[in-house]
């Protein structure tokens, strides 16, 4: 009786074990592709460096079928979402699809709300990561000194600076995007009253209070947004000391870069991660806070929630 017992244990135990193998083998198996779409200044990989450190095998090794679109480092949100659309059509056609699931960190958020606001039919989700929904108040800090007594002089010599960055970042990662850098048309686009007008024109997803959710469908198209509000978090990361001095510009939560309330859009999984700009897609190099979930982690678990709604 005992031995039935024992095999009968180590039958259930096989049994649990595999099902748990299954499962994860499947766990970010979404119906849909998955497009990661870049921020500002961003690529796909740059001279060995991916700019979603371990983010896209991660989200492959659970059954998704992952893309990693390429669109201009600098530009409006419209430019760089016209040129996102040429790749979602390719990529909803050849995947056999028909549609996707869009992820965008940063100013790859408005990217891809351009996408699902003029092309709902190929969109079946949109996943923003840190975007500045409502503008950054960073980028209105850069905008006031344009505007300011130095900015004839200093604003020519800043966007020439930031254009030719934008230049050797595209070259050097051999982006497919052949539409000229626009530091400018990117500072329009980031500011709060440029991204009012963007809002105006694309208003899918946003929140109608100040610091809510917005719809959480619209047109067909799932909205959810995440991000987080730890501006310094690894003092082993050369780059939060960008982040951390970006921050002072802000007077609310933030990540660096972006406030906690303009990066809400549709349902808003969680705006408080300890994580802060660059750690939202595992930078630099996967290291980010300790004390706080692995942003791989939150991608697997993103996917894990879009398979269970269906898309």
């Amino acid at each position: 009786m005992n031995k039935n017992k024992t095999l009968l244990a180590v039958c259930i135990g096989l049994g649990l074990a595999a099902t748990a193998q299954v499962s994860q083998a499947s766990y970010t198996q979404t119906k849909y592709p998955i497009v990661l779409t870049h921020g500002m200044l961003g690529f796909d990989s740059l001279l060995g460096i991916d700019y979603w450190y371990g983010i896209p095998s991660a989200l492959r090794s659970g059954g998704a079928k992952v893309y990693i679109s390429e669109v201009s480092q600098l530009n409006t949100s419209e430019t760089r979402g016209e040129e996102l659309l040429e790749q979602v059509e390719e990529i909803a056609a050849i995947s056999g699809a028909g549609k996707v699931n869009l992820i965008g960190h940063s100013h790859g958020g408005p990217t891809i709300r351009y996408v699902a606001a003029v092309r709902p039919d190929l969109v079946a989700s949109a996943v923003s990561v840190g975007a500045p929904h409502k503008g950054s108040d960073t980028a209105d800090f850069l905008k006031s000194i344009t505007e300011s007594p130095v900015g004839p002089v200093a604003t020519p010599l800043l966007v020439g600076i930031v254009n030719a960055l934008g230049t050797v970042i595209n070259f050097l990662s051999g982006s497919s995007s052949m539409t000229p850098q626009n530091a400018l048309g990117s500072l329009e686009s980031l500011n709060s009253k440029g991204a009012a007008v963007f809002n105006a024109k694309y208003p899918q997803g946003l929140p109608t209070t100040a610091c809510g959710e917005g719809a959480y469908k619209v047109n067909g198209v799932r909205y959810y947004s995440w991000s987080g509000t730890s501006p310094l978090t690894n003092m082993l990361d050369p780059s939060d000391l960008l982040t951390g001095a970006a921050s002072l510009t802000f007077d609310e939560p933030n990540d660096g870069l972006v406030g906690r309330c303009s990066s809400h859009l549709g349902k808003v999984i969680r705006d408080n991660y300890r994580m802060n700009h660059l750690d939202e897609v595992n930078q630099a190099f996967g290291l980010t806070s300790l004390f706080e979930t692995s942003p791989v982690t939150v991608y697997r678990q993103v996917a894990n929630r879009l398979k269970n709604d269906g898309v």
